[in-house]
């Protein structure tokens, strides 16, 4: 009864906290329940029930920061530190553009404040954009100054995407030591401000988080004007300093994500691959909680991937048969 009063309740757009916070816990019948309350949220407004279909390419794994839970930061052990060449980036896009149809690609990269690299991505965004002004490029490269993103924004990128990762500042520094949540509040405003379409999001389960933790970061989204939101599992990457610890839980994850079509309802939200390394079939229940977008791993030179593990070097990078699958499977559109 207590569990068909707070369905109701959020059906009617009564978001209290301790309503939140018992929905984040549900399984079995009700996790199915709130899944088919944030599918049909997503179908009134994605009429098309096409999902939203990107390439990545990871362009550099050059990083300054220090994060505990990252094993491509500043000390990490990787094979090979790289920069990939403007004319490799340009040659990609050709071959994602005309071979594989894609008009969605998203930039990620290391942090790296250097202006030359800053130079050197706005340089490849601007050419990019000259050549094919339909492509759509997000960027995802850290906390910049305003006169960096400005620049950016002026070379035409038309998104970017910057986690916030938790909304409690204390939990924040310690999986971000040499960073602070004052900081990224302040660059997710820039963006806004210089007309970025905006993207943010957590992460489940870091070493310290609890659930009033996440039930917090759930609201502090509200606090921006956003076009997309993820959520991320929390897994131990192997050479990080929490490589040691237990996996996030993938059902507050994906109570998580359904949570955010609910309340943020047109938002473009990303069924990321981390759930699929968590637990098979992972990335296919994110689109059945309600996410509308997806990465395809197509853009990062193969020989180079294992050098960009984010949180695994074991980590799941969907190809494009994979991708339609899920999507077929979820009665949703491949774009």
């Amino acid at each position: 009864m207590i569990n068909r009063t707070i369905l109701q309740s959020l059906t009617e757009g009564n978001f209290k906290k301790d309503f939140i916070r018992k929905a984040l816990l549900f399984k079995g019948l009700q996790q199915k329940q709130l899944f088919k309350l944030a599918r049909d949220k997503r179908k009134e407004y994605f009429l098309s029930r096409v999902v939203e279909v990107r390439s990545v390419i990871e362009i550099s794994n050059i990083c300054r920061r220090k994060c505990n839970f990252c094993n491509i930061n500043f000390h990490a052990k990787i094979p090979q530190r790289y920069t990939l060449k403007y004319t490799e980036i340009i040659k990609i896009i050709e071959y994602i553009y005309y071979k594989k149809n894609r008009r969605v690609v998203l930039l990620q990269s290391g942090e790296n404040r250097s202006q030359a690299y800053i130079d050197f991505v706005a340089k490849c965004v601007r050419n990019i954009k000259r050549k094919f002004n339909d492509i759509i490029i997000i960027l995802s490269l850290g906390n910049l100054a305003r006169n960096q993103y400005t620049q950016l924004r002026d070379s035409g990128a038309d998104r970017y995407i910057l986690k916030f990762e938790t909304s409690t500042p204390k939990l924040y520094k310690q999986i971000k030591p040499d960073d602070s949540l004052e900081e990224r509040v302040r660059c997710i405003r820039q963006l806004s401000e210089l007309g970025f379409e905006v993207g943010i999001g957590n992460i489940i389960g870091p070493p310290g988080q609890t659930i009033d933790d996440v039930v917090n970061d759930l609201f502090f989204m509200g606090n921006f004007k956003l076009t997309m939101a993820s959520c991320s599992v929390f897994f131990p990457g192997e050479n990080s300093n929490y490589q040691n610890k237990p996996v996030g839980d993938i059902d507050i994850a994906l109570n998580y994500m359904a949570l955010m079509r609910i309340m943020y309802p047109g938002m473009l939200i990303p069924s990321t691959s981390s759930l699929e390394r968590v637990k098979k079939g992972g990335q296919y229940l994110g689109l059945a909680a309600g996410a509308n977008a997806v990465t395809i791993h197509d853009g990062t030179p193969r020989e180079l991937k294992k050098n960009f593990p984010i949180y695994s070097v074991k980590r799941f990078t969907p190809c494009e048969k994979f991708i339609k699958n899920i999507i077929t499977k979820a009665r949703l559109r491949f774009r």
